[in-house]
């Protein structure tokens, strides 16, 4: 009877009955979730001890970064960086604000720091950045969209909605855009451009937009019209000078400049005619 139960021990086995065996996944998984958790509790118990002392605080930087190791090992490291929303942005310039590799730590990874370096990109306007453990970081960015070139001292630069700067140089590809022309023209750039898409048929022909005395808009309109627009109520005269379009074909004409600036009045100035030159026989040409 001895000789049997030893011999069913040594092959882990009792009263002849086998011995359910651990799974080593499950076990990791526990080890994962035992890691973590202290990690959480050093965490937690941090806010405490900073203020205890240097020492302590020492104690406490030094356990939470065994911990981070622990974890390492246990298979808490990076292994995919998934990127949503990116399309202007150059993606090794997003990797390389990320700073962050495969194979690193994921939880020693800062991820509102890296956030941050991500938001100071040209192109982004939002950024946020999310671990998917036990190695996944997820990266969220919002691009700013593209509005208008605005030109200041004869430079360019590419402006979004809000008026911020996004690039200023290869801007080649954005030539279609409206130029808007001044110091303060890329603050107040929105608001024109919205008055502007509510008379679409004549949206399309603006080239160009230029400030003036930091008050209102001077258009010039494809062909070389030039239309001025008043500081108040800008949009009922755009609604306007649409109007006067559809019935008469203003723009058609031999027009040099359209005045808006008086209210429920169009000022006409047409193109100054050529002088005609004599030849030396005496005939005009």
């Amino acid at each position: 009877m001895i000789g049997n139960l030893k011999k069913n021990a040594t092959k882990g086995t009792i009263g002849g009955k086998p011995r359910t065996k651990v799974n080593n996944v499950y076990r990791r998984r526990l080890l994962n979730f035992a890691a973590v958790g202290l990690l959480v509790g050093l965490a937690g118990g941090g806010v405490w001890w900073a203020w205890q002392g240097g020492a302590i605080l020492r104690t406490y930087e030094a356990a939470k970064w065994r911990t981070i190791a622990l974890t390492a090992k246990a298979g808490f490291r990076v292994g995919e960086i998934l990127v949503v929303g990116r399309k202007e942005t150059n993606r090794e310039e997003l990797l390389k604000a990320v700073r962050l590799a495969r194979g690193a730590p994921i939880l020693a990874f800062d991820i509102n720091a890296a956030r941050k370096r991500v938001e100071a990109l040209p192109w982004i306007r939002t950024a946020s950045v999310e671990r998917m453990l036990p190695d996944t970081l997820l990266l969220r960015v919002e691009e700013r969209q593209p509005m208008a070139l605005w030109q200041n001292k004869g430079k360019f630069a590419l402006i979004d909605v809000n008026g911020v700067v996004i690039l200023r140089h290869d801007l080649k590809r954005f030539t279609d855009l409206v130029v808007v022309v001044g110091e303060g023209a890329r603050e107040h750039a929105a608001e024109l451009l919205e008055i502007l898409r509510s008379e679409p048929n004549l949206s399309v022909l603006v080239k160009a937009a230029v400030w003036i005395s930091n008050r209102r808009w001077d258009l010039r309109m494809r062909g070389g019209i030039d239309v001025r627009l008043p500081e108040q109520n800008a949009a009922a005269a755009w609604t306007r000078l649409a109007e006067y379009e559809k019935a008469h074909r203003v723009l058609g004409r031999d027009v040099k400049l359209l005045d808006l600036r008086m209210p429920d009045l169009l000022i006409v100035r047409k193109t100054p005619k050529k002088p005609k030159v004599k030849s030396r026989k005496g005939l005009e040409t």
